[in-house]
């Protein structure tokens, strides 16, 4: 029998997408040289973007990865806000892409200059590993979502250190979408979950299930972020853009967010001297 409000809701939710995708406005061109971008003295700073290297769901044919506007999304805000990006994965190397988040309906024009971009992509192909990073060396850390990340993510120790320690300096954590399961393990200086009756979204148990991976995904991230003690909220509509700020923890909630958690990165930054 045919569930009708799962239909109607999956409707309304190709729906926002398109409308999402077709309204979306690039902010800066994919075409500059990430190498001088690494190395301009007008750079305010560094962010490490925290990228998945598991590809494979547990019944499913095509394959997970970074979600790639995640990231898009994200560099070009922070970019055209003058700061540099370095690229780091739980095993360094190769990044693997989402397949469905490289369809049209998820994409856009700045995302597919991204992707025809030769240095842009080698550094995609060449992540660092997180013991050839220095949390010294960063304002800010950034955890990109796909569903991958759900796997070598939270129980990374070199990751959540780094994290950690970024924090500790007076730095932001930020996250997206699925990415926010890289601050679960995160622990304060008393030993306590870092997020724990603090304010933070992430993608959404309805999106799960509407996403159609609710049998595929080792654990809901909704319920996670609750059990850890963390004030969870998440936007009124799924699959819309929605971001919570609490100090210096920054969290979005979907696919649909990673423009705005930039934004707000960027304003937080601009305020830590």
């Amino acid at each position: 029998m045919i569930n009708r409000e799962w239909v109607k809701s999956h409707i309304i939710q190709q729906m926002l997408v398109v409308l999402t995708t077709l309204f979306a406005i690039p902010v800066s061109s994919a075409n500059q040289s990430n190498t001088a971008d690494r190395v301009s003295a007008q750079s305010k700073g560094k962010i490490l973007v925290v990228m998945t290297n598991h590809a494979k769901y547990p019944s499913r044919e095509d394959t997970t990865g970074l979600w790639v506007t995640e990231l898009t999304h994200f560099y070009d805000v922070a970019q055209q806000a003058g700061y540099e990006m370095d690229f780091v994965s739980p095993q360094g190397g190769v990044v693997p892409l989402d397949e469905r988040s490289q369809k049209w309906i998820y994409m856009d024009k700045a995302a597919r200059a991204h992707l025809a971009d030769l240095d842009f992509n080698s550094r995609l192909n060449h992540t660092l590993k997180p013991s050839e990073v220095k949390a010294a060396d960063y304002k800010a850390i950034y955890f990109t979502g796909g569903h991958g990340v759900m796997w070598d993510f939270p129980n990374n120790l070199e990751l959540t250190a780094l994290a950690e320690q970024i924090y500790d300096q007076g730095g932001v954590v930020s996250a997206v979408c699925h990415g926010v399961a890289g601050v679960l393990a995160l622990k304060d200086q008393q030993g306590k979950p870092l997020i724990a009756n603090r304010k933070v979204t992430g993608f959404s148990n309805l999106e799960e299930s509407l996403s159609g991976m609710k049998k595929q995904v080792p654990f809901f991230l909704e319920d996670n972020l609750k059990s850890k003690g963390a004030s969870y909220s998440k936007g009124l509509l799924p699959f819309t853009s929605y971001v919570v700020v609490d100090d210096r923890i920054i969290t979005g909630q979907n696919p649909q967010s990673p423009r705005q958690v930039a934004e707000e990165v960027v304003k937080r930054l601009n305020k830590i001297k």
